[in-house]
């Protein structure tokens, strides 16, 4: 017997959406051009998602009531910002559908149980141990060598909760950062390239993936992303088909990022999963048929998936705060090359490593887009 696919959610209903960042804000823009009314929840007063929708809630993830009282405005409710209680969602989902729903949300914002469906559904990771004590630690350390990498189980993201360990006389202060906190030490991988890849998936099956992405960091935040990946077409399909396996197995319905790492041989780890988009996609707003953010909305509202087909090779740079650090940036000089697009995420207090909005550009090559994105951030603080 097979289940029941659920009636499409269509034009002029109302999205709920979890989390009110600069995610939730582009979310909410696309779901309004394609005619869907857009309310918010998040503790956050005048956060970036709300200016663009038609209502906000502001109150704490575990008020239940609340979050009920807002389940009741909406017909689905989708999220932007994974580390929501999994009591909340399932207050939501008692009165409307949640997409992807409250499993997918559990597994994925726990680095434990996250590594743990990977690896016990055969999907390539790096080798893992939970760390509860500093026992644990140096045996971990023993059975998986050095250097390694200690992360927080929970709650982390853009580098926060986590250490490089480079020595075994560095364990007790790596394990003393964890603050009580359940760890996870994951053996250090010697990787090339730092690759994602954004896909969605219906309540029908239907999956879509985007080109994949090829992301440089620094200081653990993304700093520079490109597609399409500069990797073999065999790679290619198989980073996508790692994904395709990934989303059925968790059942998802919506949009799910799957960060993963190239490694020296040739390999693909998967490293991370984020369930919803991502700051890697966010080229796909100006390069790509379909963008991430209309992709979410059709992907949780049951509509059929729209292209992914990339126009021309494009490449993203973050804007961070401290572009702000000796006045308002020059817009118009970084606008100037006329392939050149801004976001700009309306946060009003920039901060050091914050995230304020990107620019994109095209060009006819890859090194052409990425050169083009990186003279015009330079420009923003041309005097």
């Amino acid at each position: 017997m097979t289940n029941k696919i659920p009636k499409p959610i269509l034009p002029g209903a109302t999205i709920g959406v979890l989390g009110s960042g600069q995610l939730g804000r582009m979310f909410a823009l696309a779901a309004r051009s394609l005619g869907y009314r857009i309310v918010i929840y998040s503790p956050e007063c005048a956060p970036p998602a709300g200016p663009v929708a038609d209502k906000e809630y502001v109150g704490e993830y575990e008020d239940l009531q609340k979050i009920q009282q807002f389940a009741r405005e909406v017909q689905v409710v989708t999220f932007e910002f994974e580390n929501v209680p999994s009591l909340t969602t399932k207050a939501a989902a008692e009165i409307v559908p949640v997409r992807p729903d409250g499993e997918v949300l559990h597994i994925t914002q726990h680095r434990l149980r996250e590594k743990t469906f990977l690896q016990s559904n055969g999907f390539p990771v790096t080798p893992f141990r939970r760390i509860d004590s500093l026992e644990d630690l140096q045996r971990a350390a023993r059975e998986l060598g050095l250097p390694a990498v200690l992360k927080t189980a929970s709650f982390g993201y853009d580098g926060k909760g986590q250490v490089k360990i480079k020595s075994a006389v560095e364990l007790p202060a790596a394990f003393e950062a964890l603050k009580g906190q359940e760890g996870i030490y994951e053996a250090f991988v010697n990787f090339e390239k730092e690759l994602s890849v954004v896909a969605a998936r219906t309540a029908s099956g239907e999956f879509s993936a985007f080109p994949v992405f090829e992301n440089g960091h620094a200081n653990h935040i993304l700093d520079v992303t490109f597609a399409p990946a500069r990797i073999e077409p065999r790679l290619a399909k198989e980073a996508a088909n790692l994904a395709a396996g990934i989303l059925e197995k968790l059942n998802v319905v919506g949009l799910l990022t799957v960060e993963m790492f190239l490694t020296k041989d040739g390999k693909i780890l998967v490293n991370e999963l984020a369930p919803r988009t991502h700051n890697s996609g966010h080229l796909t707003i100006d390069a790509c048929v379909t963008s991430q953010f209309e992709q979410q909305v059709r992907a949780v509202c049951g509509l059929p998936l729209g292209s992914t087909e990339i126009r021309k090779p494009a490449a993203m740079a973050n804007l961070l705060g401290h572009l702000w650090q000796d006045g308002e940036p020059n817009w118009a000089a970084a606008l100037r090359d006329p392939e050149v697009k801004l976001h700009l995420y309306g946060k009003t207090q920039a901060r050091v490593g914050r995230k304020m909005g990107h620019l994109t550009a095209t060009g006819n090559t890859i090194e052409e887009a990425v050169a083009r994105v990186v003279k015009a951030r330079e420009a923003l603080v041309s005097k």
